[in-house]
């Protein structure tokens, strides 16, 4: 892959690149690269699946012909497995809200990006050529029943609650046929999110920030609405309510001056509501599958966040069609029960609990429990592929950015981190309920340098973050070396 963004590069801009950076996969399959040259970056991607990027290709050209915000594709190789686009940054209108908070400037934001793309819908719809949607050229009741399945498979299922499944089907029948009848139909981003919004600043960095979509091609026909609900009632955002309906109103007044007629809006309200929640099942049904069955912890810790979001459109709207076994089911969804089955318990002031993490080197002795209790975790990192046998990578440690990108990509940590936090969360949920004052968890590889540091530190983020515990993190070897440039995690 990185031959073959490399030697694009090349051919489109007449000489080597000067570096190469290994970006980290999100939850498609596409790799992508941040490519320096003597002018700046660009950023490579590399997709098997040509029908897809030849979706995205087609998308981009069409749109940034009528200046709407999205990709601009710079080189493109013969067999379409490779393509080069301008560089956006790495700062997404998420990472603003997660740094600054509910601001003025951060809802500012939120309705340029609303605004932006109530234009994407309306103006990219004039002359694009549907054909090239991945799977249907309109999301119809074929699309939206896909959604709620998924839903069905790979959450509700999941929790083995008992429902009557022919007549929870009828409901999906009923609400797919319902929400199939809209009054506007245009371009659907199907995947908007503040995640996928890329701010760029100006160059003296002032307020002029440029707002760039990328990763809309899963875009179909459909309702407008549906992008609106993706957005406001994305779980990880977690906006407030007087927001949510505060920029509904901008995006219906910028999408009524783009149609040049008046909205009905208590109609277009109405519709909105029923595709919030097509959107709410269909994300618990990704969090579901990345979560519940693939053991993606990221996953299974934003499902408490959906669901709550879930609860509040049940008890707070409604949808104006009669689905008495749906709305059986949602019941079940929003209980306490299920709720409190994914919320994980978590530490406060009072709590006790300090967990101590630690790496070391198996050439040196196994790090011993000082506080007298014992017991606790150690785990054996030499079956992860080895940093340490590639030559540039010797010096370094596992912190350093190349080595975590290696690590990343090119071996199985994941799946192994993702078994180790199965089983210690299991024992710092109960020692945060008993009241225990330490743990240990020690990781250990050949020299203590690379694959332990990057899992201690892993481990040490996840825990910090789902169950807020006090963490005491130790590098037995690492610690007594200088690091470069990187600041604890």
């Amino acid at each position: 892959m990185i031959d073959a963004v490399s030697q694009l590069y090349k051919e489109w801009k007449g000489q080597d690149l000067s570096s190469l950076d290994v970006l980290p996969q999100s939850g498609s399959e596409r790799r992508y690269f941040r490519l320096h040259g003597t002018n700046g970056s660009v950023i490579g991607t590399y997709g098997a699946n040509i029908k897809e990027n030849e979706t995205f290709i087609y998308f981009s050209k069409h749109f940034r012909k009528k200046n709407l915000p999205s990709a601009n594709i710079l080189a493109v190789n013969d067999d379409i497995s490779v393509y080069l686009q301008e560089d956006f940054g790495d700062t997404s209108l998420l990472n603003i809200l997660e740094t600054e908070g509910l601001t003025d400037k951060v809802y500012s934001l939120f309705k340029k990006s609303l605004e932006a793309l109530a234009t994407l819908q309306v103006k990219g719809d004039d002359g694009l050529n549907y054909h090239f949607c991945l799977t249907n050229t309109e999301f119809g009741k074929q699309a939206i029943m896909a959604d709620l399945l998924y839903f069905k498979y790979y959450f509700l299922d999941a929790l083995r609650r008992p429902y009557d499944k022919q007549k929870l089907i009828d409901d999906f029948e009923a609400l797919s046929n319902y929400l199939t009848h809209t009054e506007y139909k245009y371009f659907m981003f199907r995947d908007f999110q503040s995640r996928n919004i890329l701010i760029t600043s100006s160059a003296a960095g002032q307020q002029a920030e440029t707002i760039n979509f990328i990763d809309y091609q899963g875009g179909m026909k459909g309702a407008p609405q549906y992008d609106v609900a993706s957005m406001l009632w994305q779980a990880r955002a977690n906006l407030p309510d007087d927001w949510k309906e505060n920029l509904l109103v901008d995006y219906i007044n910028a999408f009524e001056e783009l149609i040049d007629s008046s909205v009905d809006r208590n109609i277009f309200r109405s519709q909105y509501n029923g595709y919030v929640l097509i959107r709410l099942l269909q994300v618990l049904g990704a969090y579901g599958f990345r979560g519940l069955f693939e053991r993606k912890a990221q996953f299974l810790t934003s499902i408490p966040l959906a669901l709550k979001n879930l609860k509040w459109f049940f008890e707070n709207q409604s949808l104006g069609i009669g689905v008495p076994e749906f709305s059986k089911v949602l019941s079940i969804c929003v209980g306490d029960e299920v709720i409190g089955q994914f919320t994980p318990l978590q530490a406060d002031e009072q709590t006790p609990l300090v967990v101590k993490i630690c790496s070391f080197s198996y050439r040196q002795a196994i790090p011993q429990d000082e506080s007298g209790h014992g017991g606790g975790f150690v785990f054996d990192c030499r079956g992860i592929l080895n940093p340490g046998r590639i030559e540039e990578f010797k010096t370094m440690h596992g912190r350093d950015k190349t080595v975590m990108d290696f690590i990343e990509q090119q071996t199985k940590m994941t799946e192994f981190l993702n078994s180790v936090f199965d089983l210690v969360d299991i024992t710092v949920e109960d020692y945060i309920t008993r009241g225990r004052e330490s743990l240990m968890v020690s990781f250990g590889c050949t020299g203590g340098q690379h694959r332990s540091v990057y899992a201690a530190d892993a481990l040490a983020r996840h825990l910090r973050n789902k169950f807020k515990v006090k963490i005491d993190l130790k590098h037995c070897v690492q610690d007594q070396r200088q690091w470069k440039n990187t600041p604890s995690p």
